[in-house]
């Protein structure tokens, strides 16, 4: 281990990121549409959270501006869990949660919209890299898919706008409401989330149902460790380690999604499509870097940086 990185952050971290990776897996294992296995997840995290919290004493009186503000990334979550459970059910786990990852450069745009920061060579030669993979992945074959296979495809592209916008209006809403704590931010996020995600699924005529034990123990599993466990162990990592050892090990979520896909869905993967997942993952991370030094963060600022 290098001098000077804490060993325990470091192995949190690594923990997290392995933890968030099954999510995608889960949803596969889930017996239930898309939309509904969302609206579990959100429902069942968001109550775990909201215990834990009250358990520990650590959760403050909510009032109602605290709500508004919550409703921006609560909506934008459950559309980004409408696509994105979407997208693992048609081209698998692994690539949909790759595709999910290139939120990294919507958000290094949005910070030259609004915040005028500078794009350099760095951030060009990841987004070059992280497309040509994908390229490599589905690109060269894309008039071969079925035309669910290539609506898969997008659904992915759509997960990671909607990320980006779930990231931005969290963090803005948590700098606005900083009296209260990240994780009780993101359990008002998440039970919000549950409301919208239920409407969507009535509008779509769904049932609510949970068929089997295998389900039932997919969705608490996908509410304990999507919104609970993976999410406070990566959250407090984050801060205690160099940006880019956390940029490289949170890629381990769609490395492992990806490894899994392949052993336990059997997915056929070519050399070249190896190749190609390699590649766009080595964009991700060198899109993630940053140039220029941060400053200081506290815990609480660095804890909407999770990926799914």
């Amino acid at each position: 281990m290098a001098a000077g990185i804490p060993r325990g952050p470091l192995l949190a971290l690594t923990a997290g990121a392995a933890l968030i990776s099954l999510t995608g897996v889960l949803v596969k294992f889930a017996q239930v549409p898309p939309t509904v296995s969302g609206f579990w997840r959100m429902l069942f995290g968001g109550l775990m959270l909201s215990i834990a919290l009250t358990a520990l004493r650590q959760w403050r009186t909510v009032r109602a501006r605290d709500v508004l503000w919550m409703l921006p990334p609560a909506l934008a979550f459950a559309t980004d869990l409408f696509f994105w459970h979407r997208s693992i059910l048609v081209v698998g786990p692994g690539l949909a949660t790759l595709l999910g990852n290139l939120q990294v450069f919507l958000m290094a745009l949005a910070g030259v919209v609004w915040h005028r920061e500078r794009l350099g060579p760095r951030f060009l030669l990841g987004l070059a890299m992280a497309f040509g993979g994908l390229w490599l992945l589905v690109g060269q074959e894309w008039r071969g898919f079925t035309e669910g296979y290539r609506i898969g495809v997008l659904y992915g592209a759509f997960t990671a706008v909607c990320y980006a916008v779930y990231m931005l209006s969290f963090r803005h809403a948590q700098r606005e409401r900083s009296s209260l704590h990240s994780s009780q931010l993101l359990a008002i996020s998440s039970l919000l989330s549950a409301l919208v995600l239920a409407a969507m699924a009535l509008g779509d005529g769904e049932r609510f149902a949970i068929p089997d034990t295998q389900t039932l123990l997919a969705l608490l599993a996908l509410g304990l460790v999507g919104q609970c466990l993976g999410w406070v162990l990566i959250a407090r990592a984050m801060p205690k380690l160099p940006a880019s050892l956390v940029g490289l090990l949170l890629l381990l979520q769609p490395v492992l999604a990806f490894l899994m896909d392949v052993i336990l869905f059997h997915r056929a993967t070519r050399p070249v499509e190896w190749l190609g997942l390699a590649l766009s993952l080595a964009g991700i991370f060198v899109g993630s870097l940053r140039g220029a030094k941060p400053a200081p963060v506290r815990e609480d600022d660095e804890a909407d940086e999770v990926v799914q």
